[in-house]
């Protein structure tokens, strides 16, 4: 069998050696580098792998089902334009940015009764119980990193969009951290060794109780994430006061069980938007770019690329490099190449009421949206153009403890 493989855009060294080794571990029918693609831990992010009867935990991430809602609303720029400093004060007041951060009102949802919670079970009672609370404390939290609640307006119509980026809270790093300590020998719990960025794909089989627990449990942090984001949603909708005309809804860190050239595959992306034909996606740039709304052609280039695209644009600087090193006792970083105004002044030229974020989060340390996009136009139609106008993120030196 041919390894179906392919690569956009231009990439670091060590980004291409772990999409390398990646393909090179494993029951690989082939996999896909997208141009926003850039070192990650284990598996690149913007990294897609096609797997038979296999899945690699360590692909999907530590961020389970991270991912964005994007929704289209019945206002128009004008109704909101002059209240839109008081429209971000009340987002960054009321949805809940930051690691470890808990819900201000316990959230009772269906999935807290899907039978999916029976896989912590099999680890010990300690553990579902712990899962579990920690599932109920943070839904519809936002967390940090490069996580966010965006107002943006379509300028082609005047109408205003929300979109949200995040996954599946602490309760998904818990469940990848337990797999990727029972696959290592040890138990669901204990505190895991630093791993190195280069270490080889953790794999677990499919006809095996731990890979078929692992499916079972990515598929609840999954639900957990999509409601998550619906609920921080209908806050923003709610603030607004406005309702949803059309909406996007999907994961870019996830593991989908698919049929490629008739046969069927585990293809996990990381960092990776699916694109099947007619699929759609948002795809976000950084606080001051665009972001758009995408749609899967059905053409041979498309299948090519394993039906996969880009997530964002794709970081071009660390956070250290950006922000500077930190210093966790004084709570202040030193040598970074942006600096605060730097980022003020671009956020203003853009236009944007920005809540929250530092400098490791700034345009500068992101590609340009445009120039991603163009690297995958054989592959995706752009259906809208949006321009951020609001931008809520976590607070500068927020620790972020996902390693991608």
């Amino acid at each position: 069998m041919n390894m179906k493989t392919k690569v956009f855009g231009q990439h670091e060294e060590g980004t291409l050696r772990q999409f390398q080794n990646c393909l090179q571990t494993g029951q690989v029918g082939g996999g896909v580098l997208c141009a926003d693609g850039h070192y990650g831990y284990s598996q690149p992010v913007g990294g897609v792998i096609a797997y038979e009867e296999q899945v690699a935990p360590s692909g999907v991430g530590y961020d389970i089902a991270c991912g964005n809602k994007a929704v289209r609303t019945n206002l128009k720029y004008e109704d909101i334009r002059e209240d839109l400093p008081n429209i971000m004060d009340a987002v960054a007041s009321r949805i809940s940015f930051g690691i470890g951060r808990k819900n201000k009102e316990r959230i009772d949802h269906a999935l807290f009764e899907d039978d999916g919670w029976y896989v912590y079970r099999q680890f010990g009672q300690q553990e579902h119980d712990i899962l579990k609370k920690l599932a109920y404390e943070q839904l519809g939290t936002v967390g940090a990193g490069n996580h966010f609640v965006d107002i943006f307006v379509e300028e082609a119509t005047g109408d205003v969009w929300i979109a949200n980026h995040f996954g599946s809270r602490g309760f998904g790093h818990k469940t990848a951290s337990g797999f990727l300590n029972v696959a290592a020998g040890r138990q669901f719990l204990d505190r895991a060794p630093g791993e190195s960025m280069e270490q080889l794909p953790t794999l677990l089989n499919l006809n095996e109780e731990l890979g078929q627990l692992y499916m079972e449990a990515m598929r609840l942090a999954g639900v957990y994430a999509y409601a998550g984001r619906d609920v921080v949603m209908d806050e923003v909708l709610d603030i607004l006061g406005a309702e949803t005309t059309f909406e996007v809804h999907n994961h870019h860190n996830y593991a989908w069980k698919e049929q490629h050239d008739g046969r069927e595959y585990v293809v996990v992306r990381k960092g990776a938007t699916p694109s099947a034909p007619g699929q759609l996606g948002f795809i976000g740039g950084s606080m001051g770019d665009q972001s758009v709304i995408v749609r899967g052609k059905d053409n041979e280039a498309n299948r090519e690329a394993w039906y996969s695209t880009v997530h964002g644009a794709g970081r071009i600087m660390s956070r250290t490099e950006a922000a500077g090193k930190m210093n966790w006792k004084t709570k202040k970083r030193r040598g970074g190449k942006v600096t605060e105004r730097m980022m003020q002044d671009a956020i203003r030229e853009a236009g944007v009421e920005l809540r929250g974020g530092g400098t490791d989060e700034s345009p500068f340390v992101y590609r340009k949206l445009a120039s991603v996009l163009d690297e995958h136009k054989e592959t995706i139609d752009v259906l809208h153009t949006l321009r951020p106008i609001g931008v809520a993120m976590a607070g500068a030196n927020e620790f972020d403890p996902y390693k991608d």
